[in-house]
């Protein structure tokens, strides 16, 4: 005897909804996005962890930032978004870069000031932070020339 299950009709258009979405340009910026702040983030942290032996924390944390900004951008050019690095992109990431690194340095002191271990706080840091911040690269790098 054999049984036959068949799906409804509608679980083909969402599997066909999931496959269109993976295989979107979109999806792809946003895995490309997460690689390049992935390792931005671990520049970020090893020269943080590195100055916390010679600094304190706050001037660490800063000067970590900072390194991993320049390396972030290029990578963001020709990697995240596929485009050639300009002036105009550049004043646009710096932009972008100083309302993430409000948000950082926000972050940061609340959480020490919770009491949370200044080895952990910057890997939540960068977790709230990364969101808000593809969508605002996004906007910088694949808005089209007026």
């Amino acid at each position: 005897m054999k049984i036959f299950v068949t799906l409804p009709s509608n679980m083909d258009t969402k599997y066909e909804k999931i496959r269109l979405l993976l295989h979107s340009a979109k999806f792809g910026q946003f895995v490309r996005f997460t690689l390049n702040g992935a390792l931005s983030s671990a520049i970020h942290y090893g020269i943080y962890y590195v100055l916390l032996f010679c600094t304190v924390a706050n001037v660490a944390y800063i000067n970590g930032y900072l390194v991993s900004f320049v390396s972030n951008f290029f990578l963001t050019s020709y990697f995240t978004f596929r485009t050639k690095p300009t002036l105009k992109r550049f004043i646009g990431f710096s932009g972008s870069h100083a309302i993430n690194f409000g948000l950082h340095v926000v972050l940061f002191n609340i959480f020490l000031w919770l009491g949370i271990h200044q080895l952990i706080i910057p890997l939540l840091v960068i977790g709230i932070a990364m969101m808000v911040q593809f969508f605002i690269l996004r906007l910088v790098f694949t808005k089209k020339a007026e």
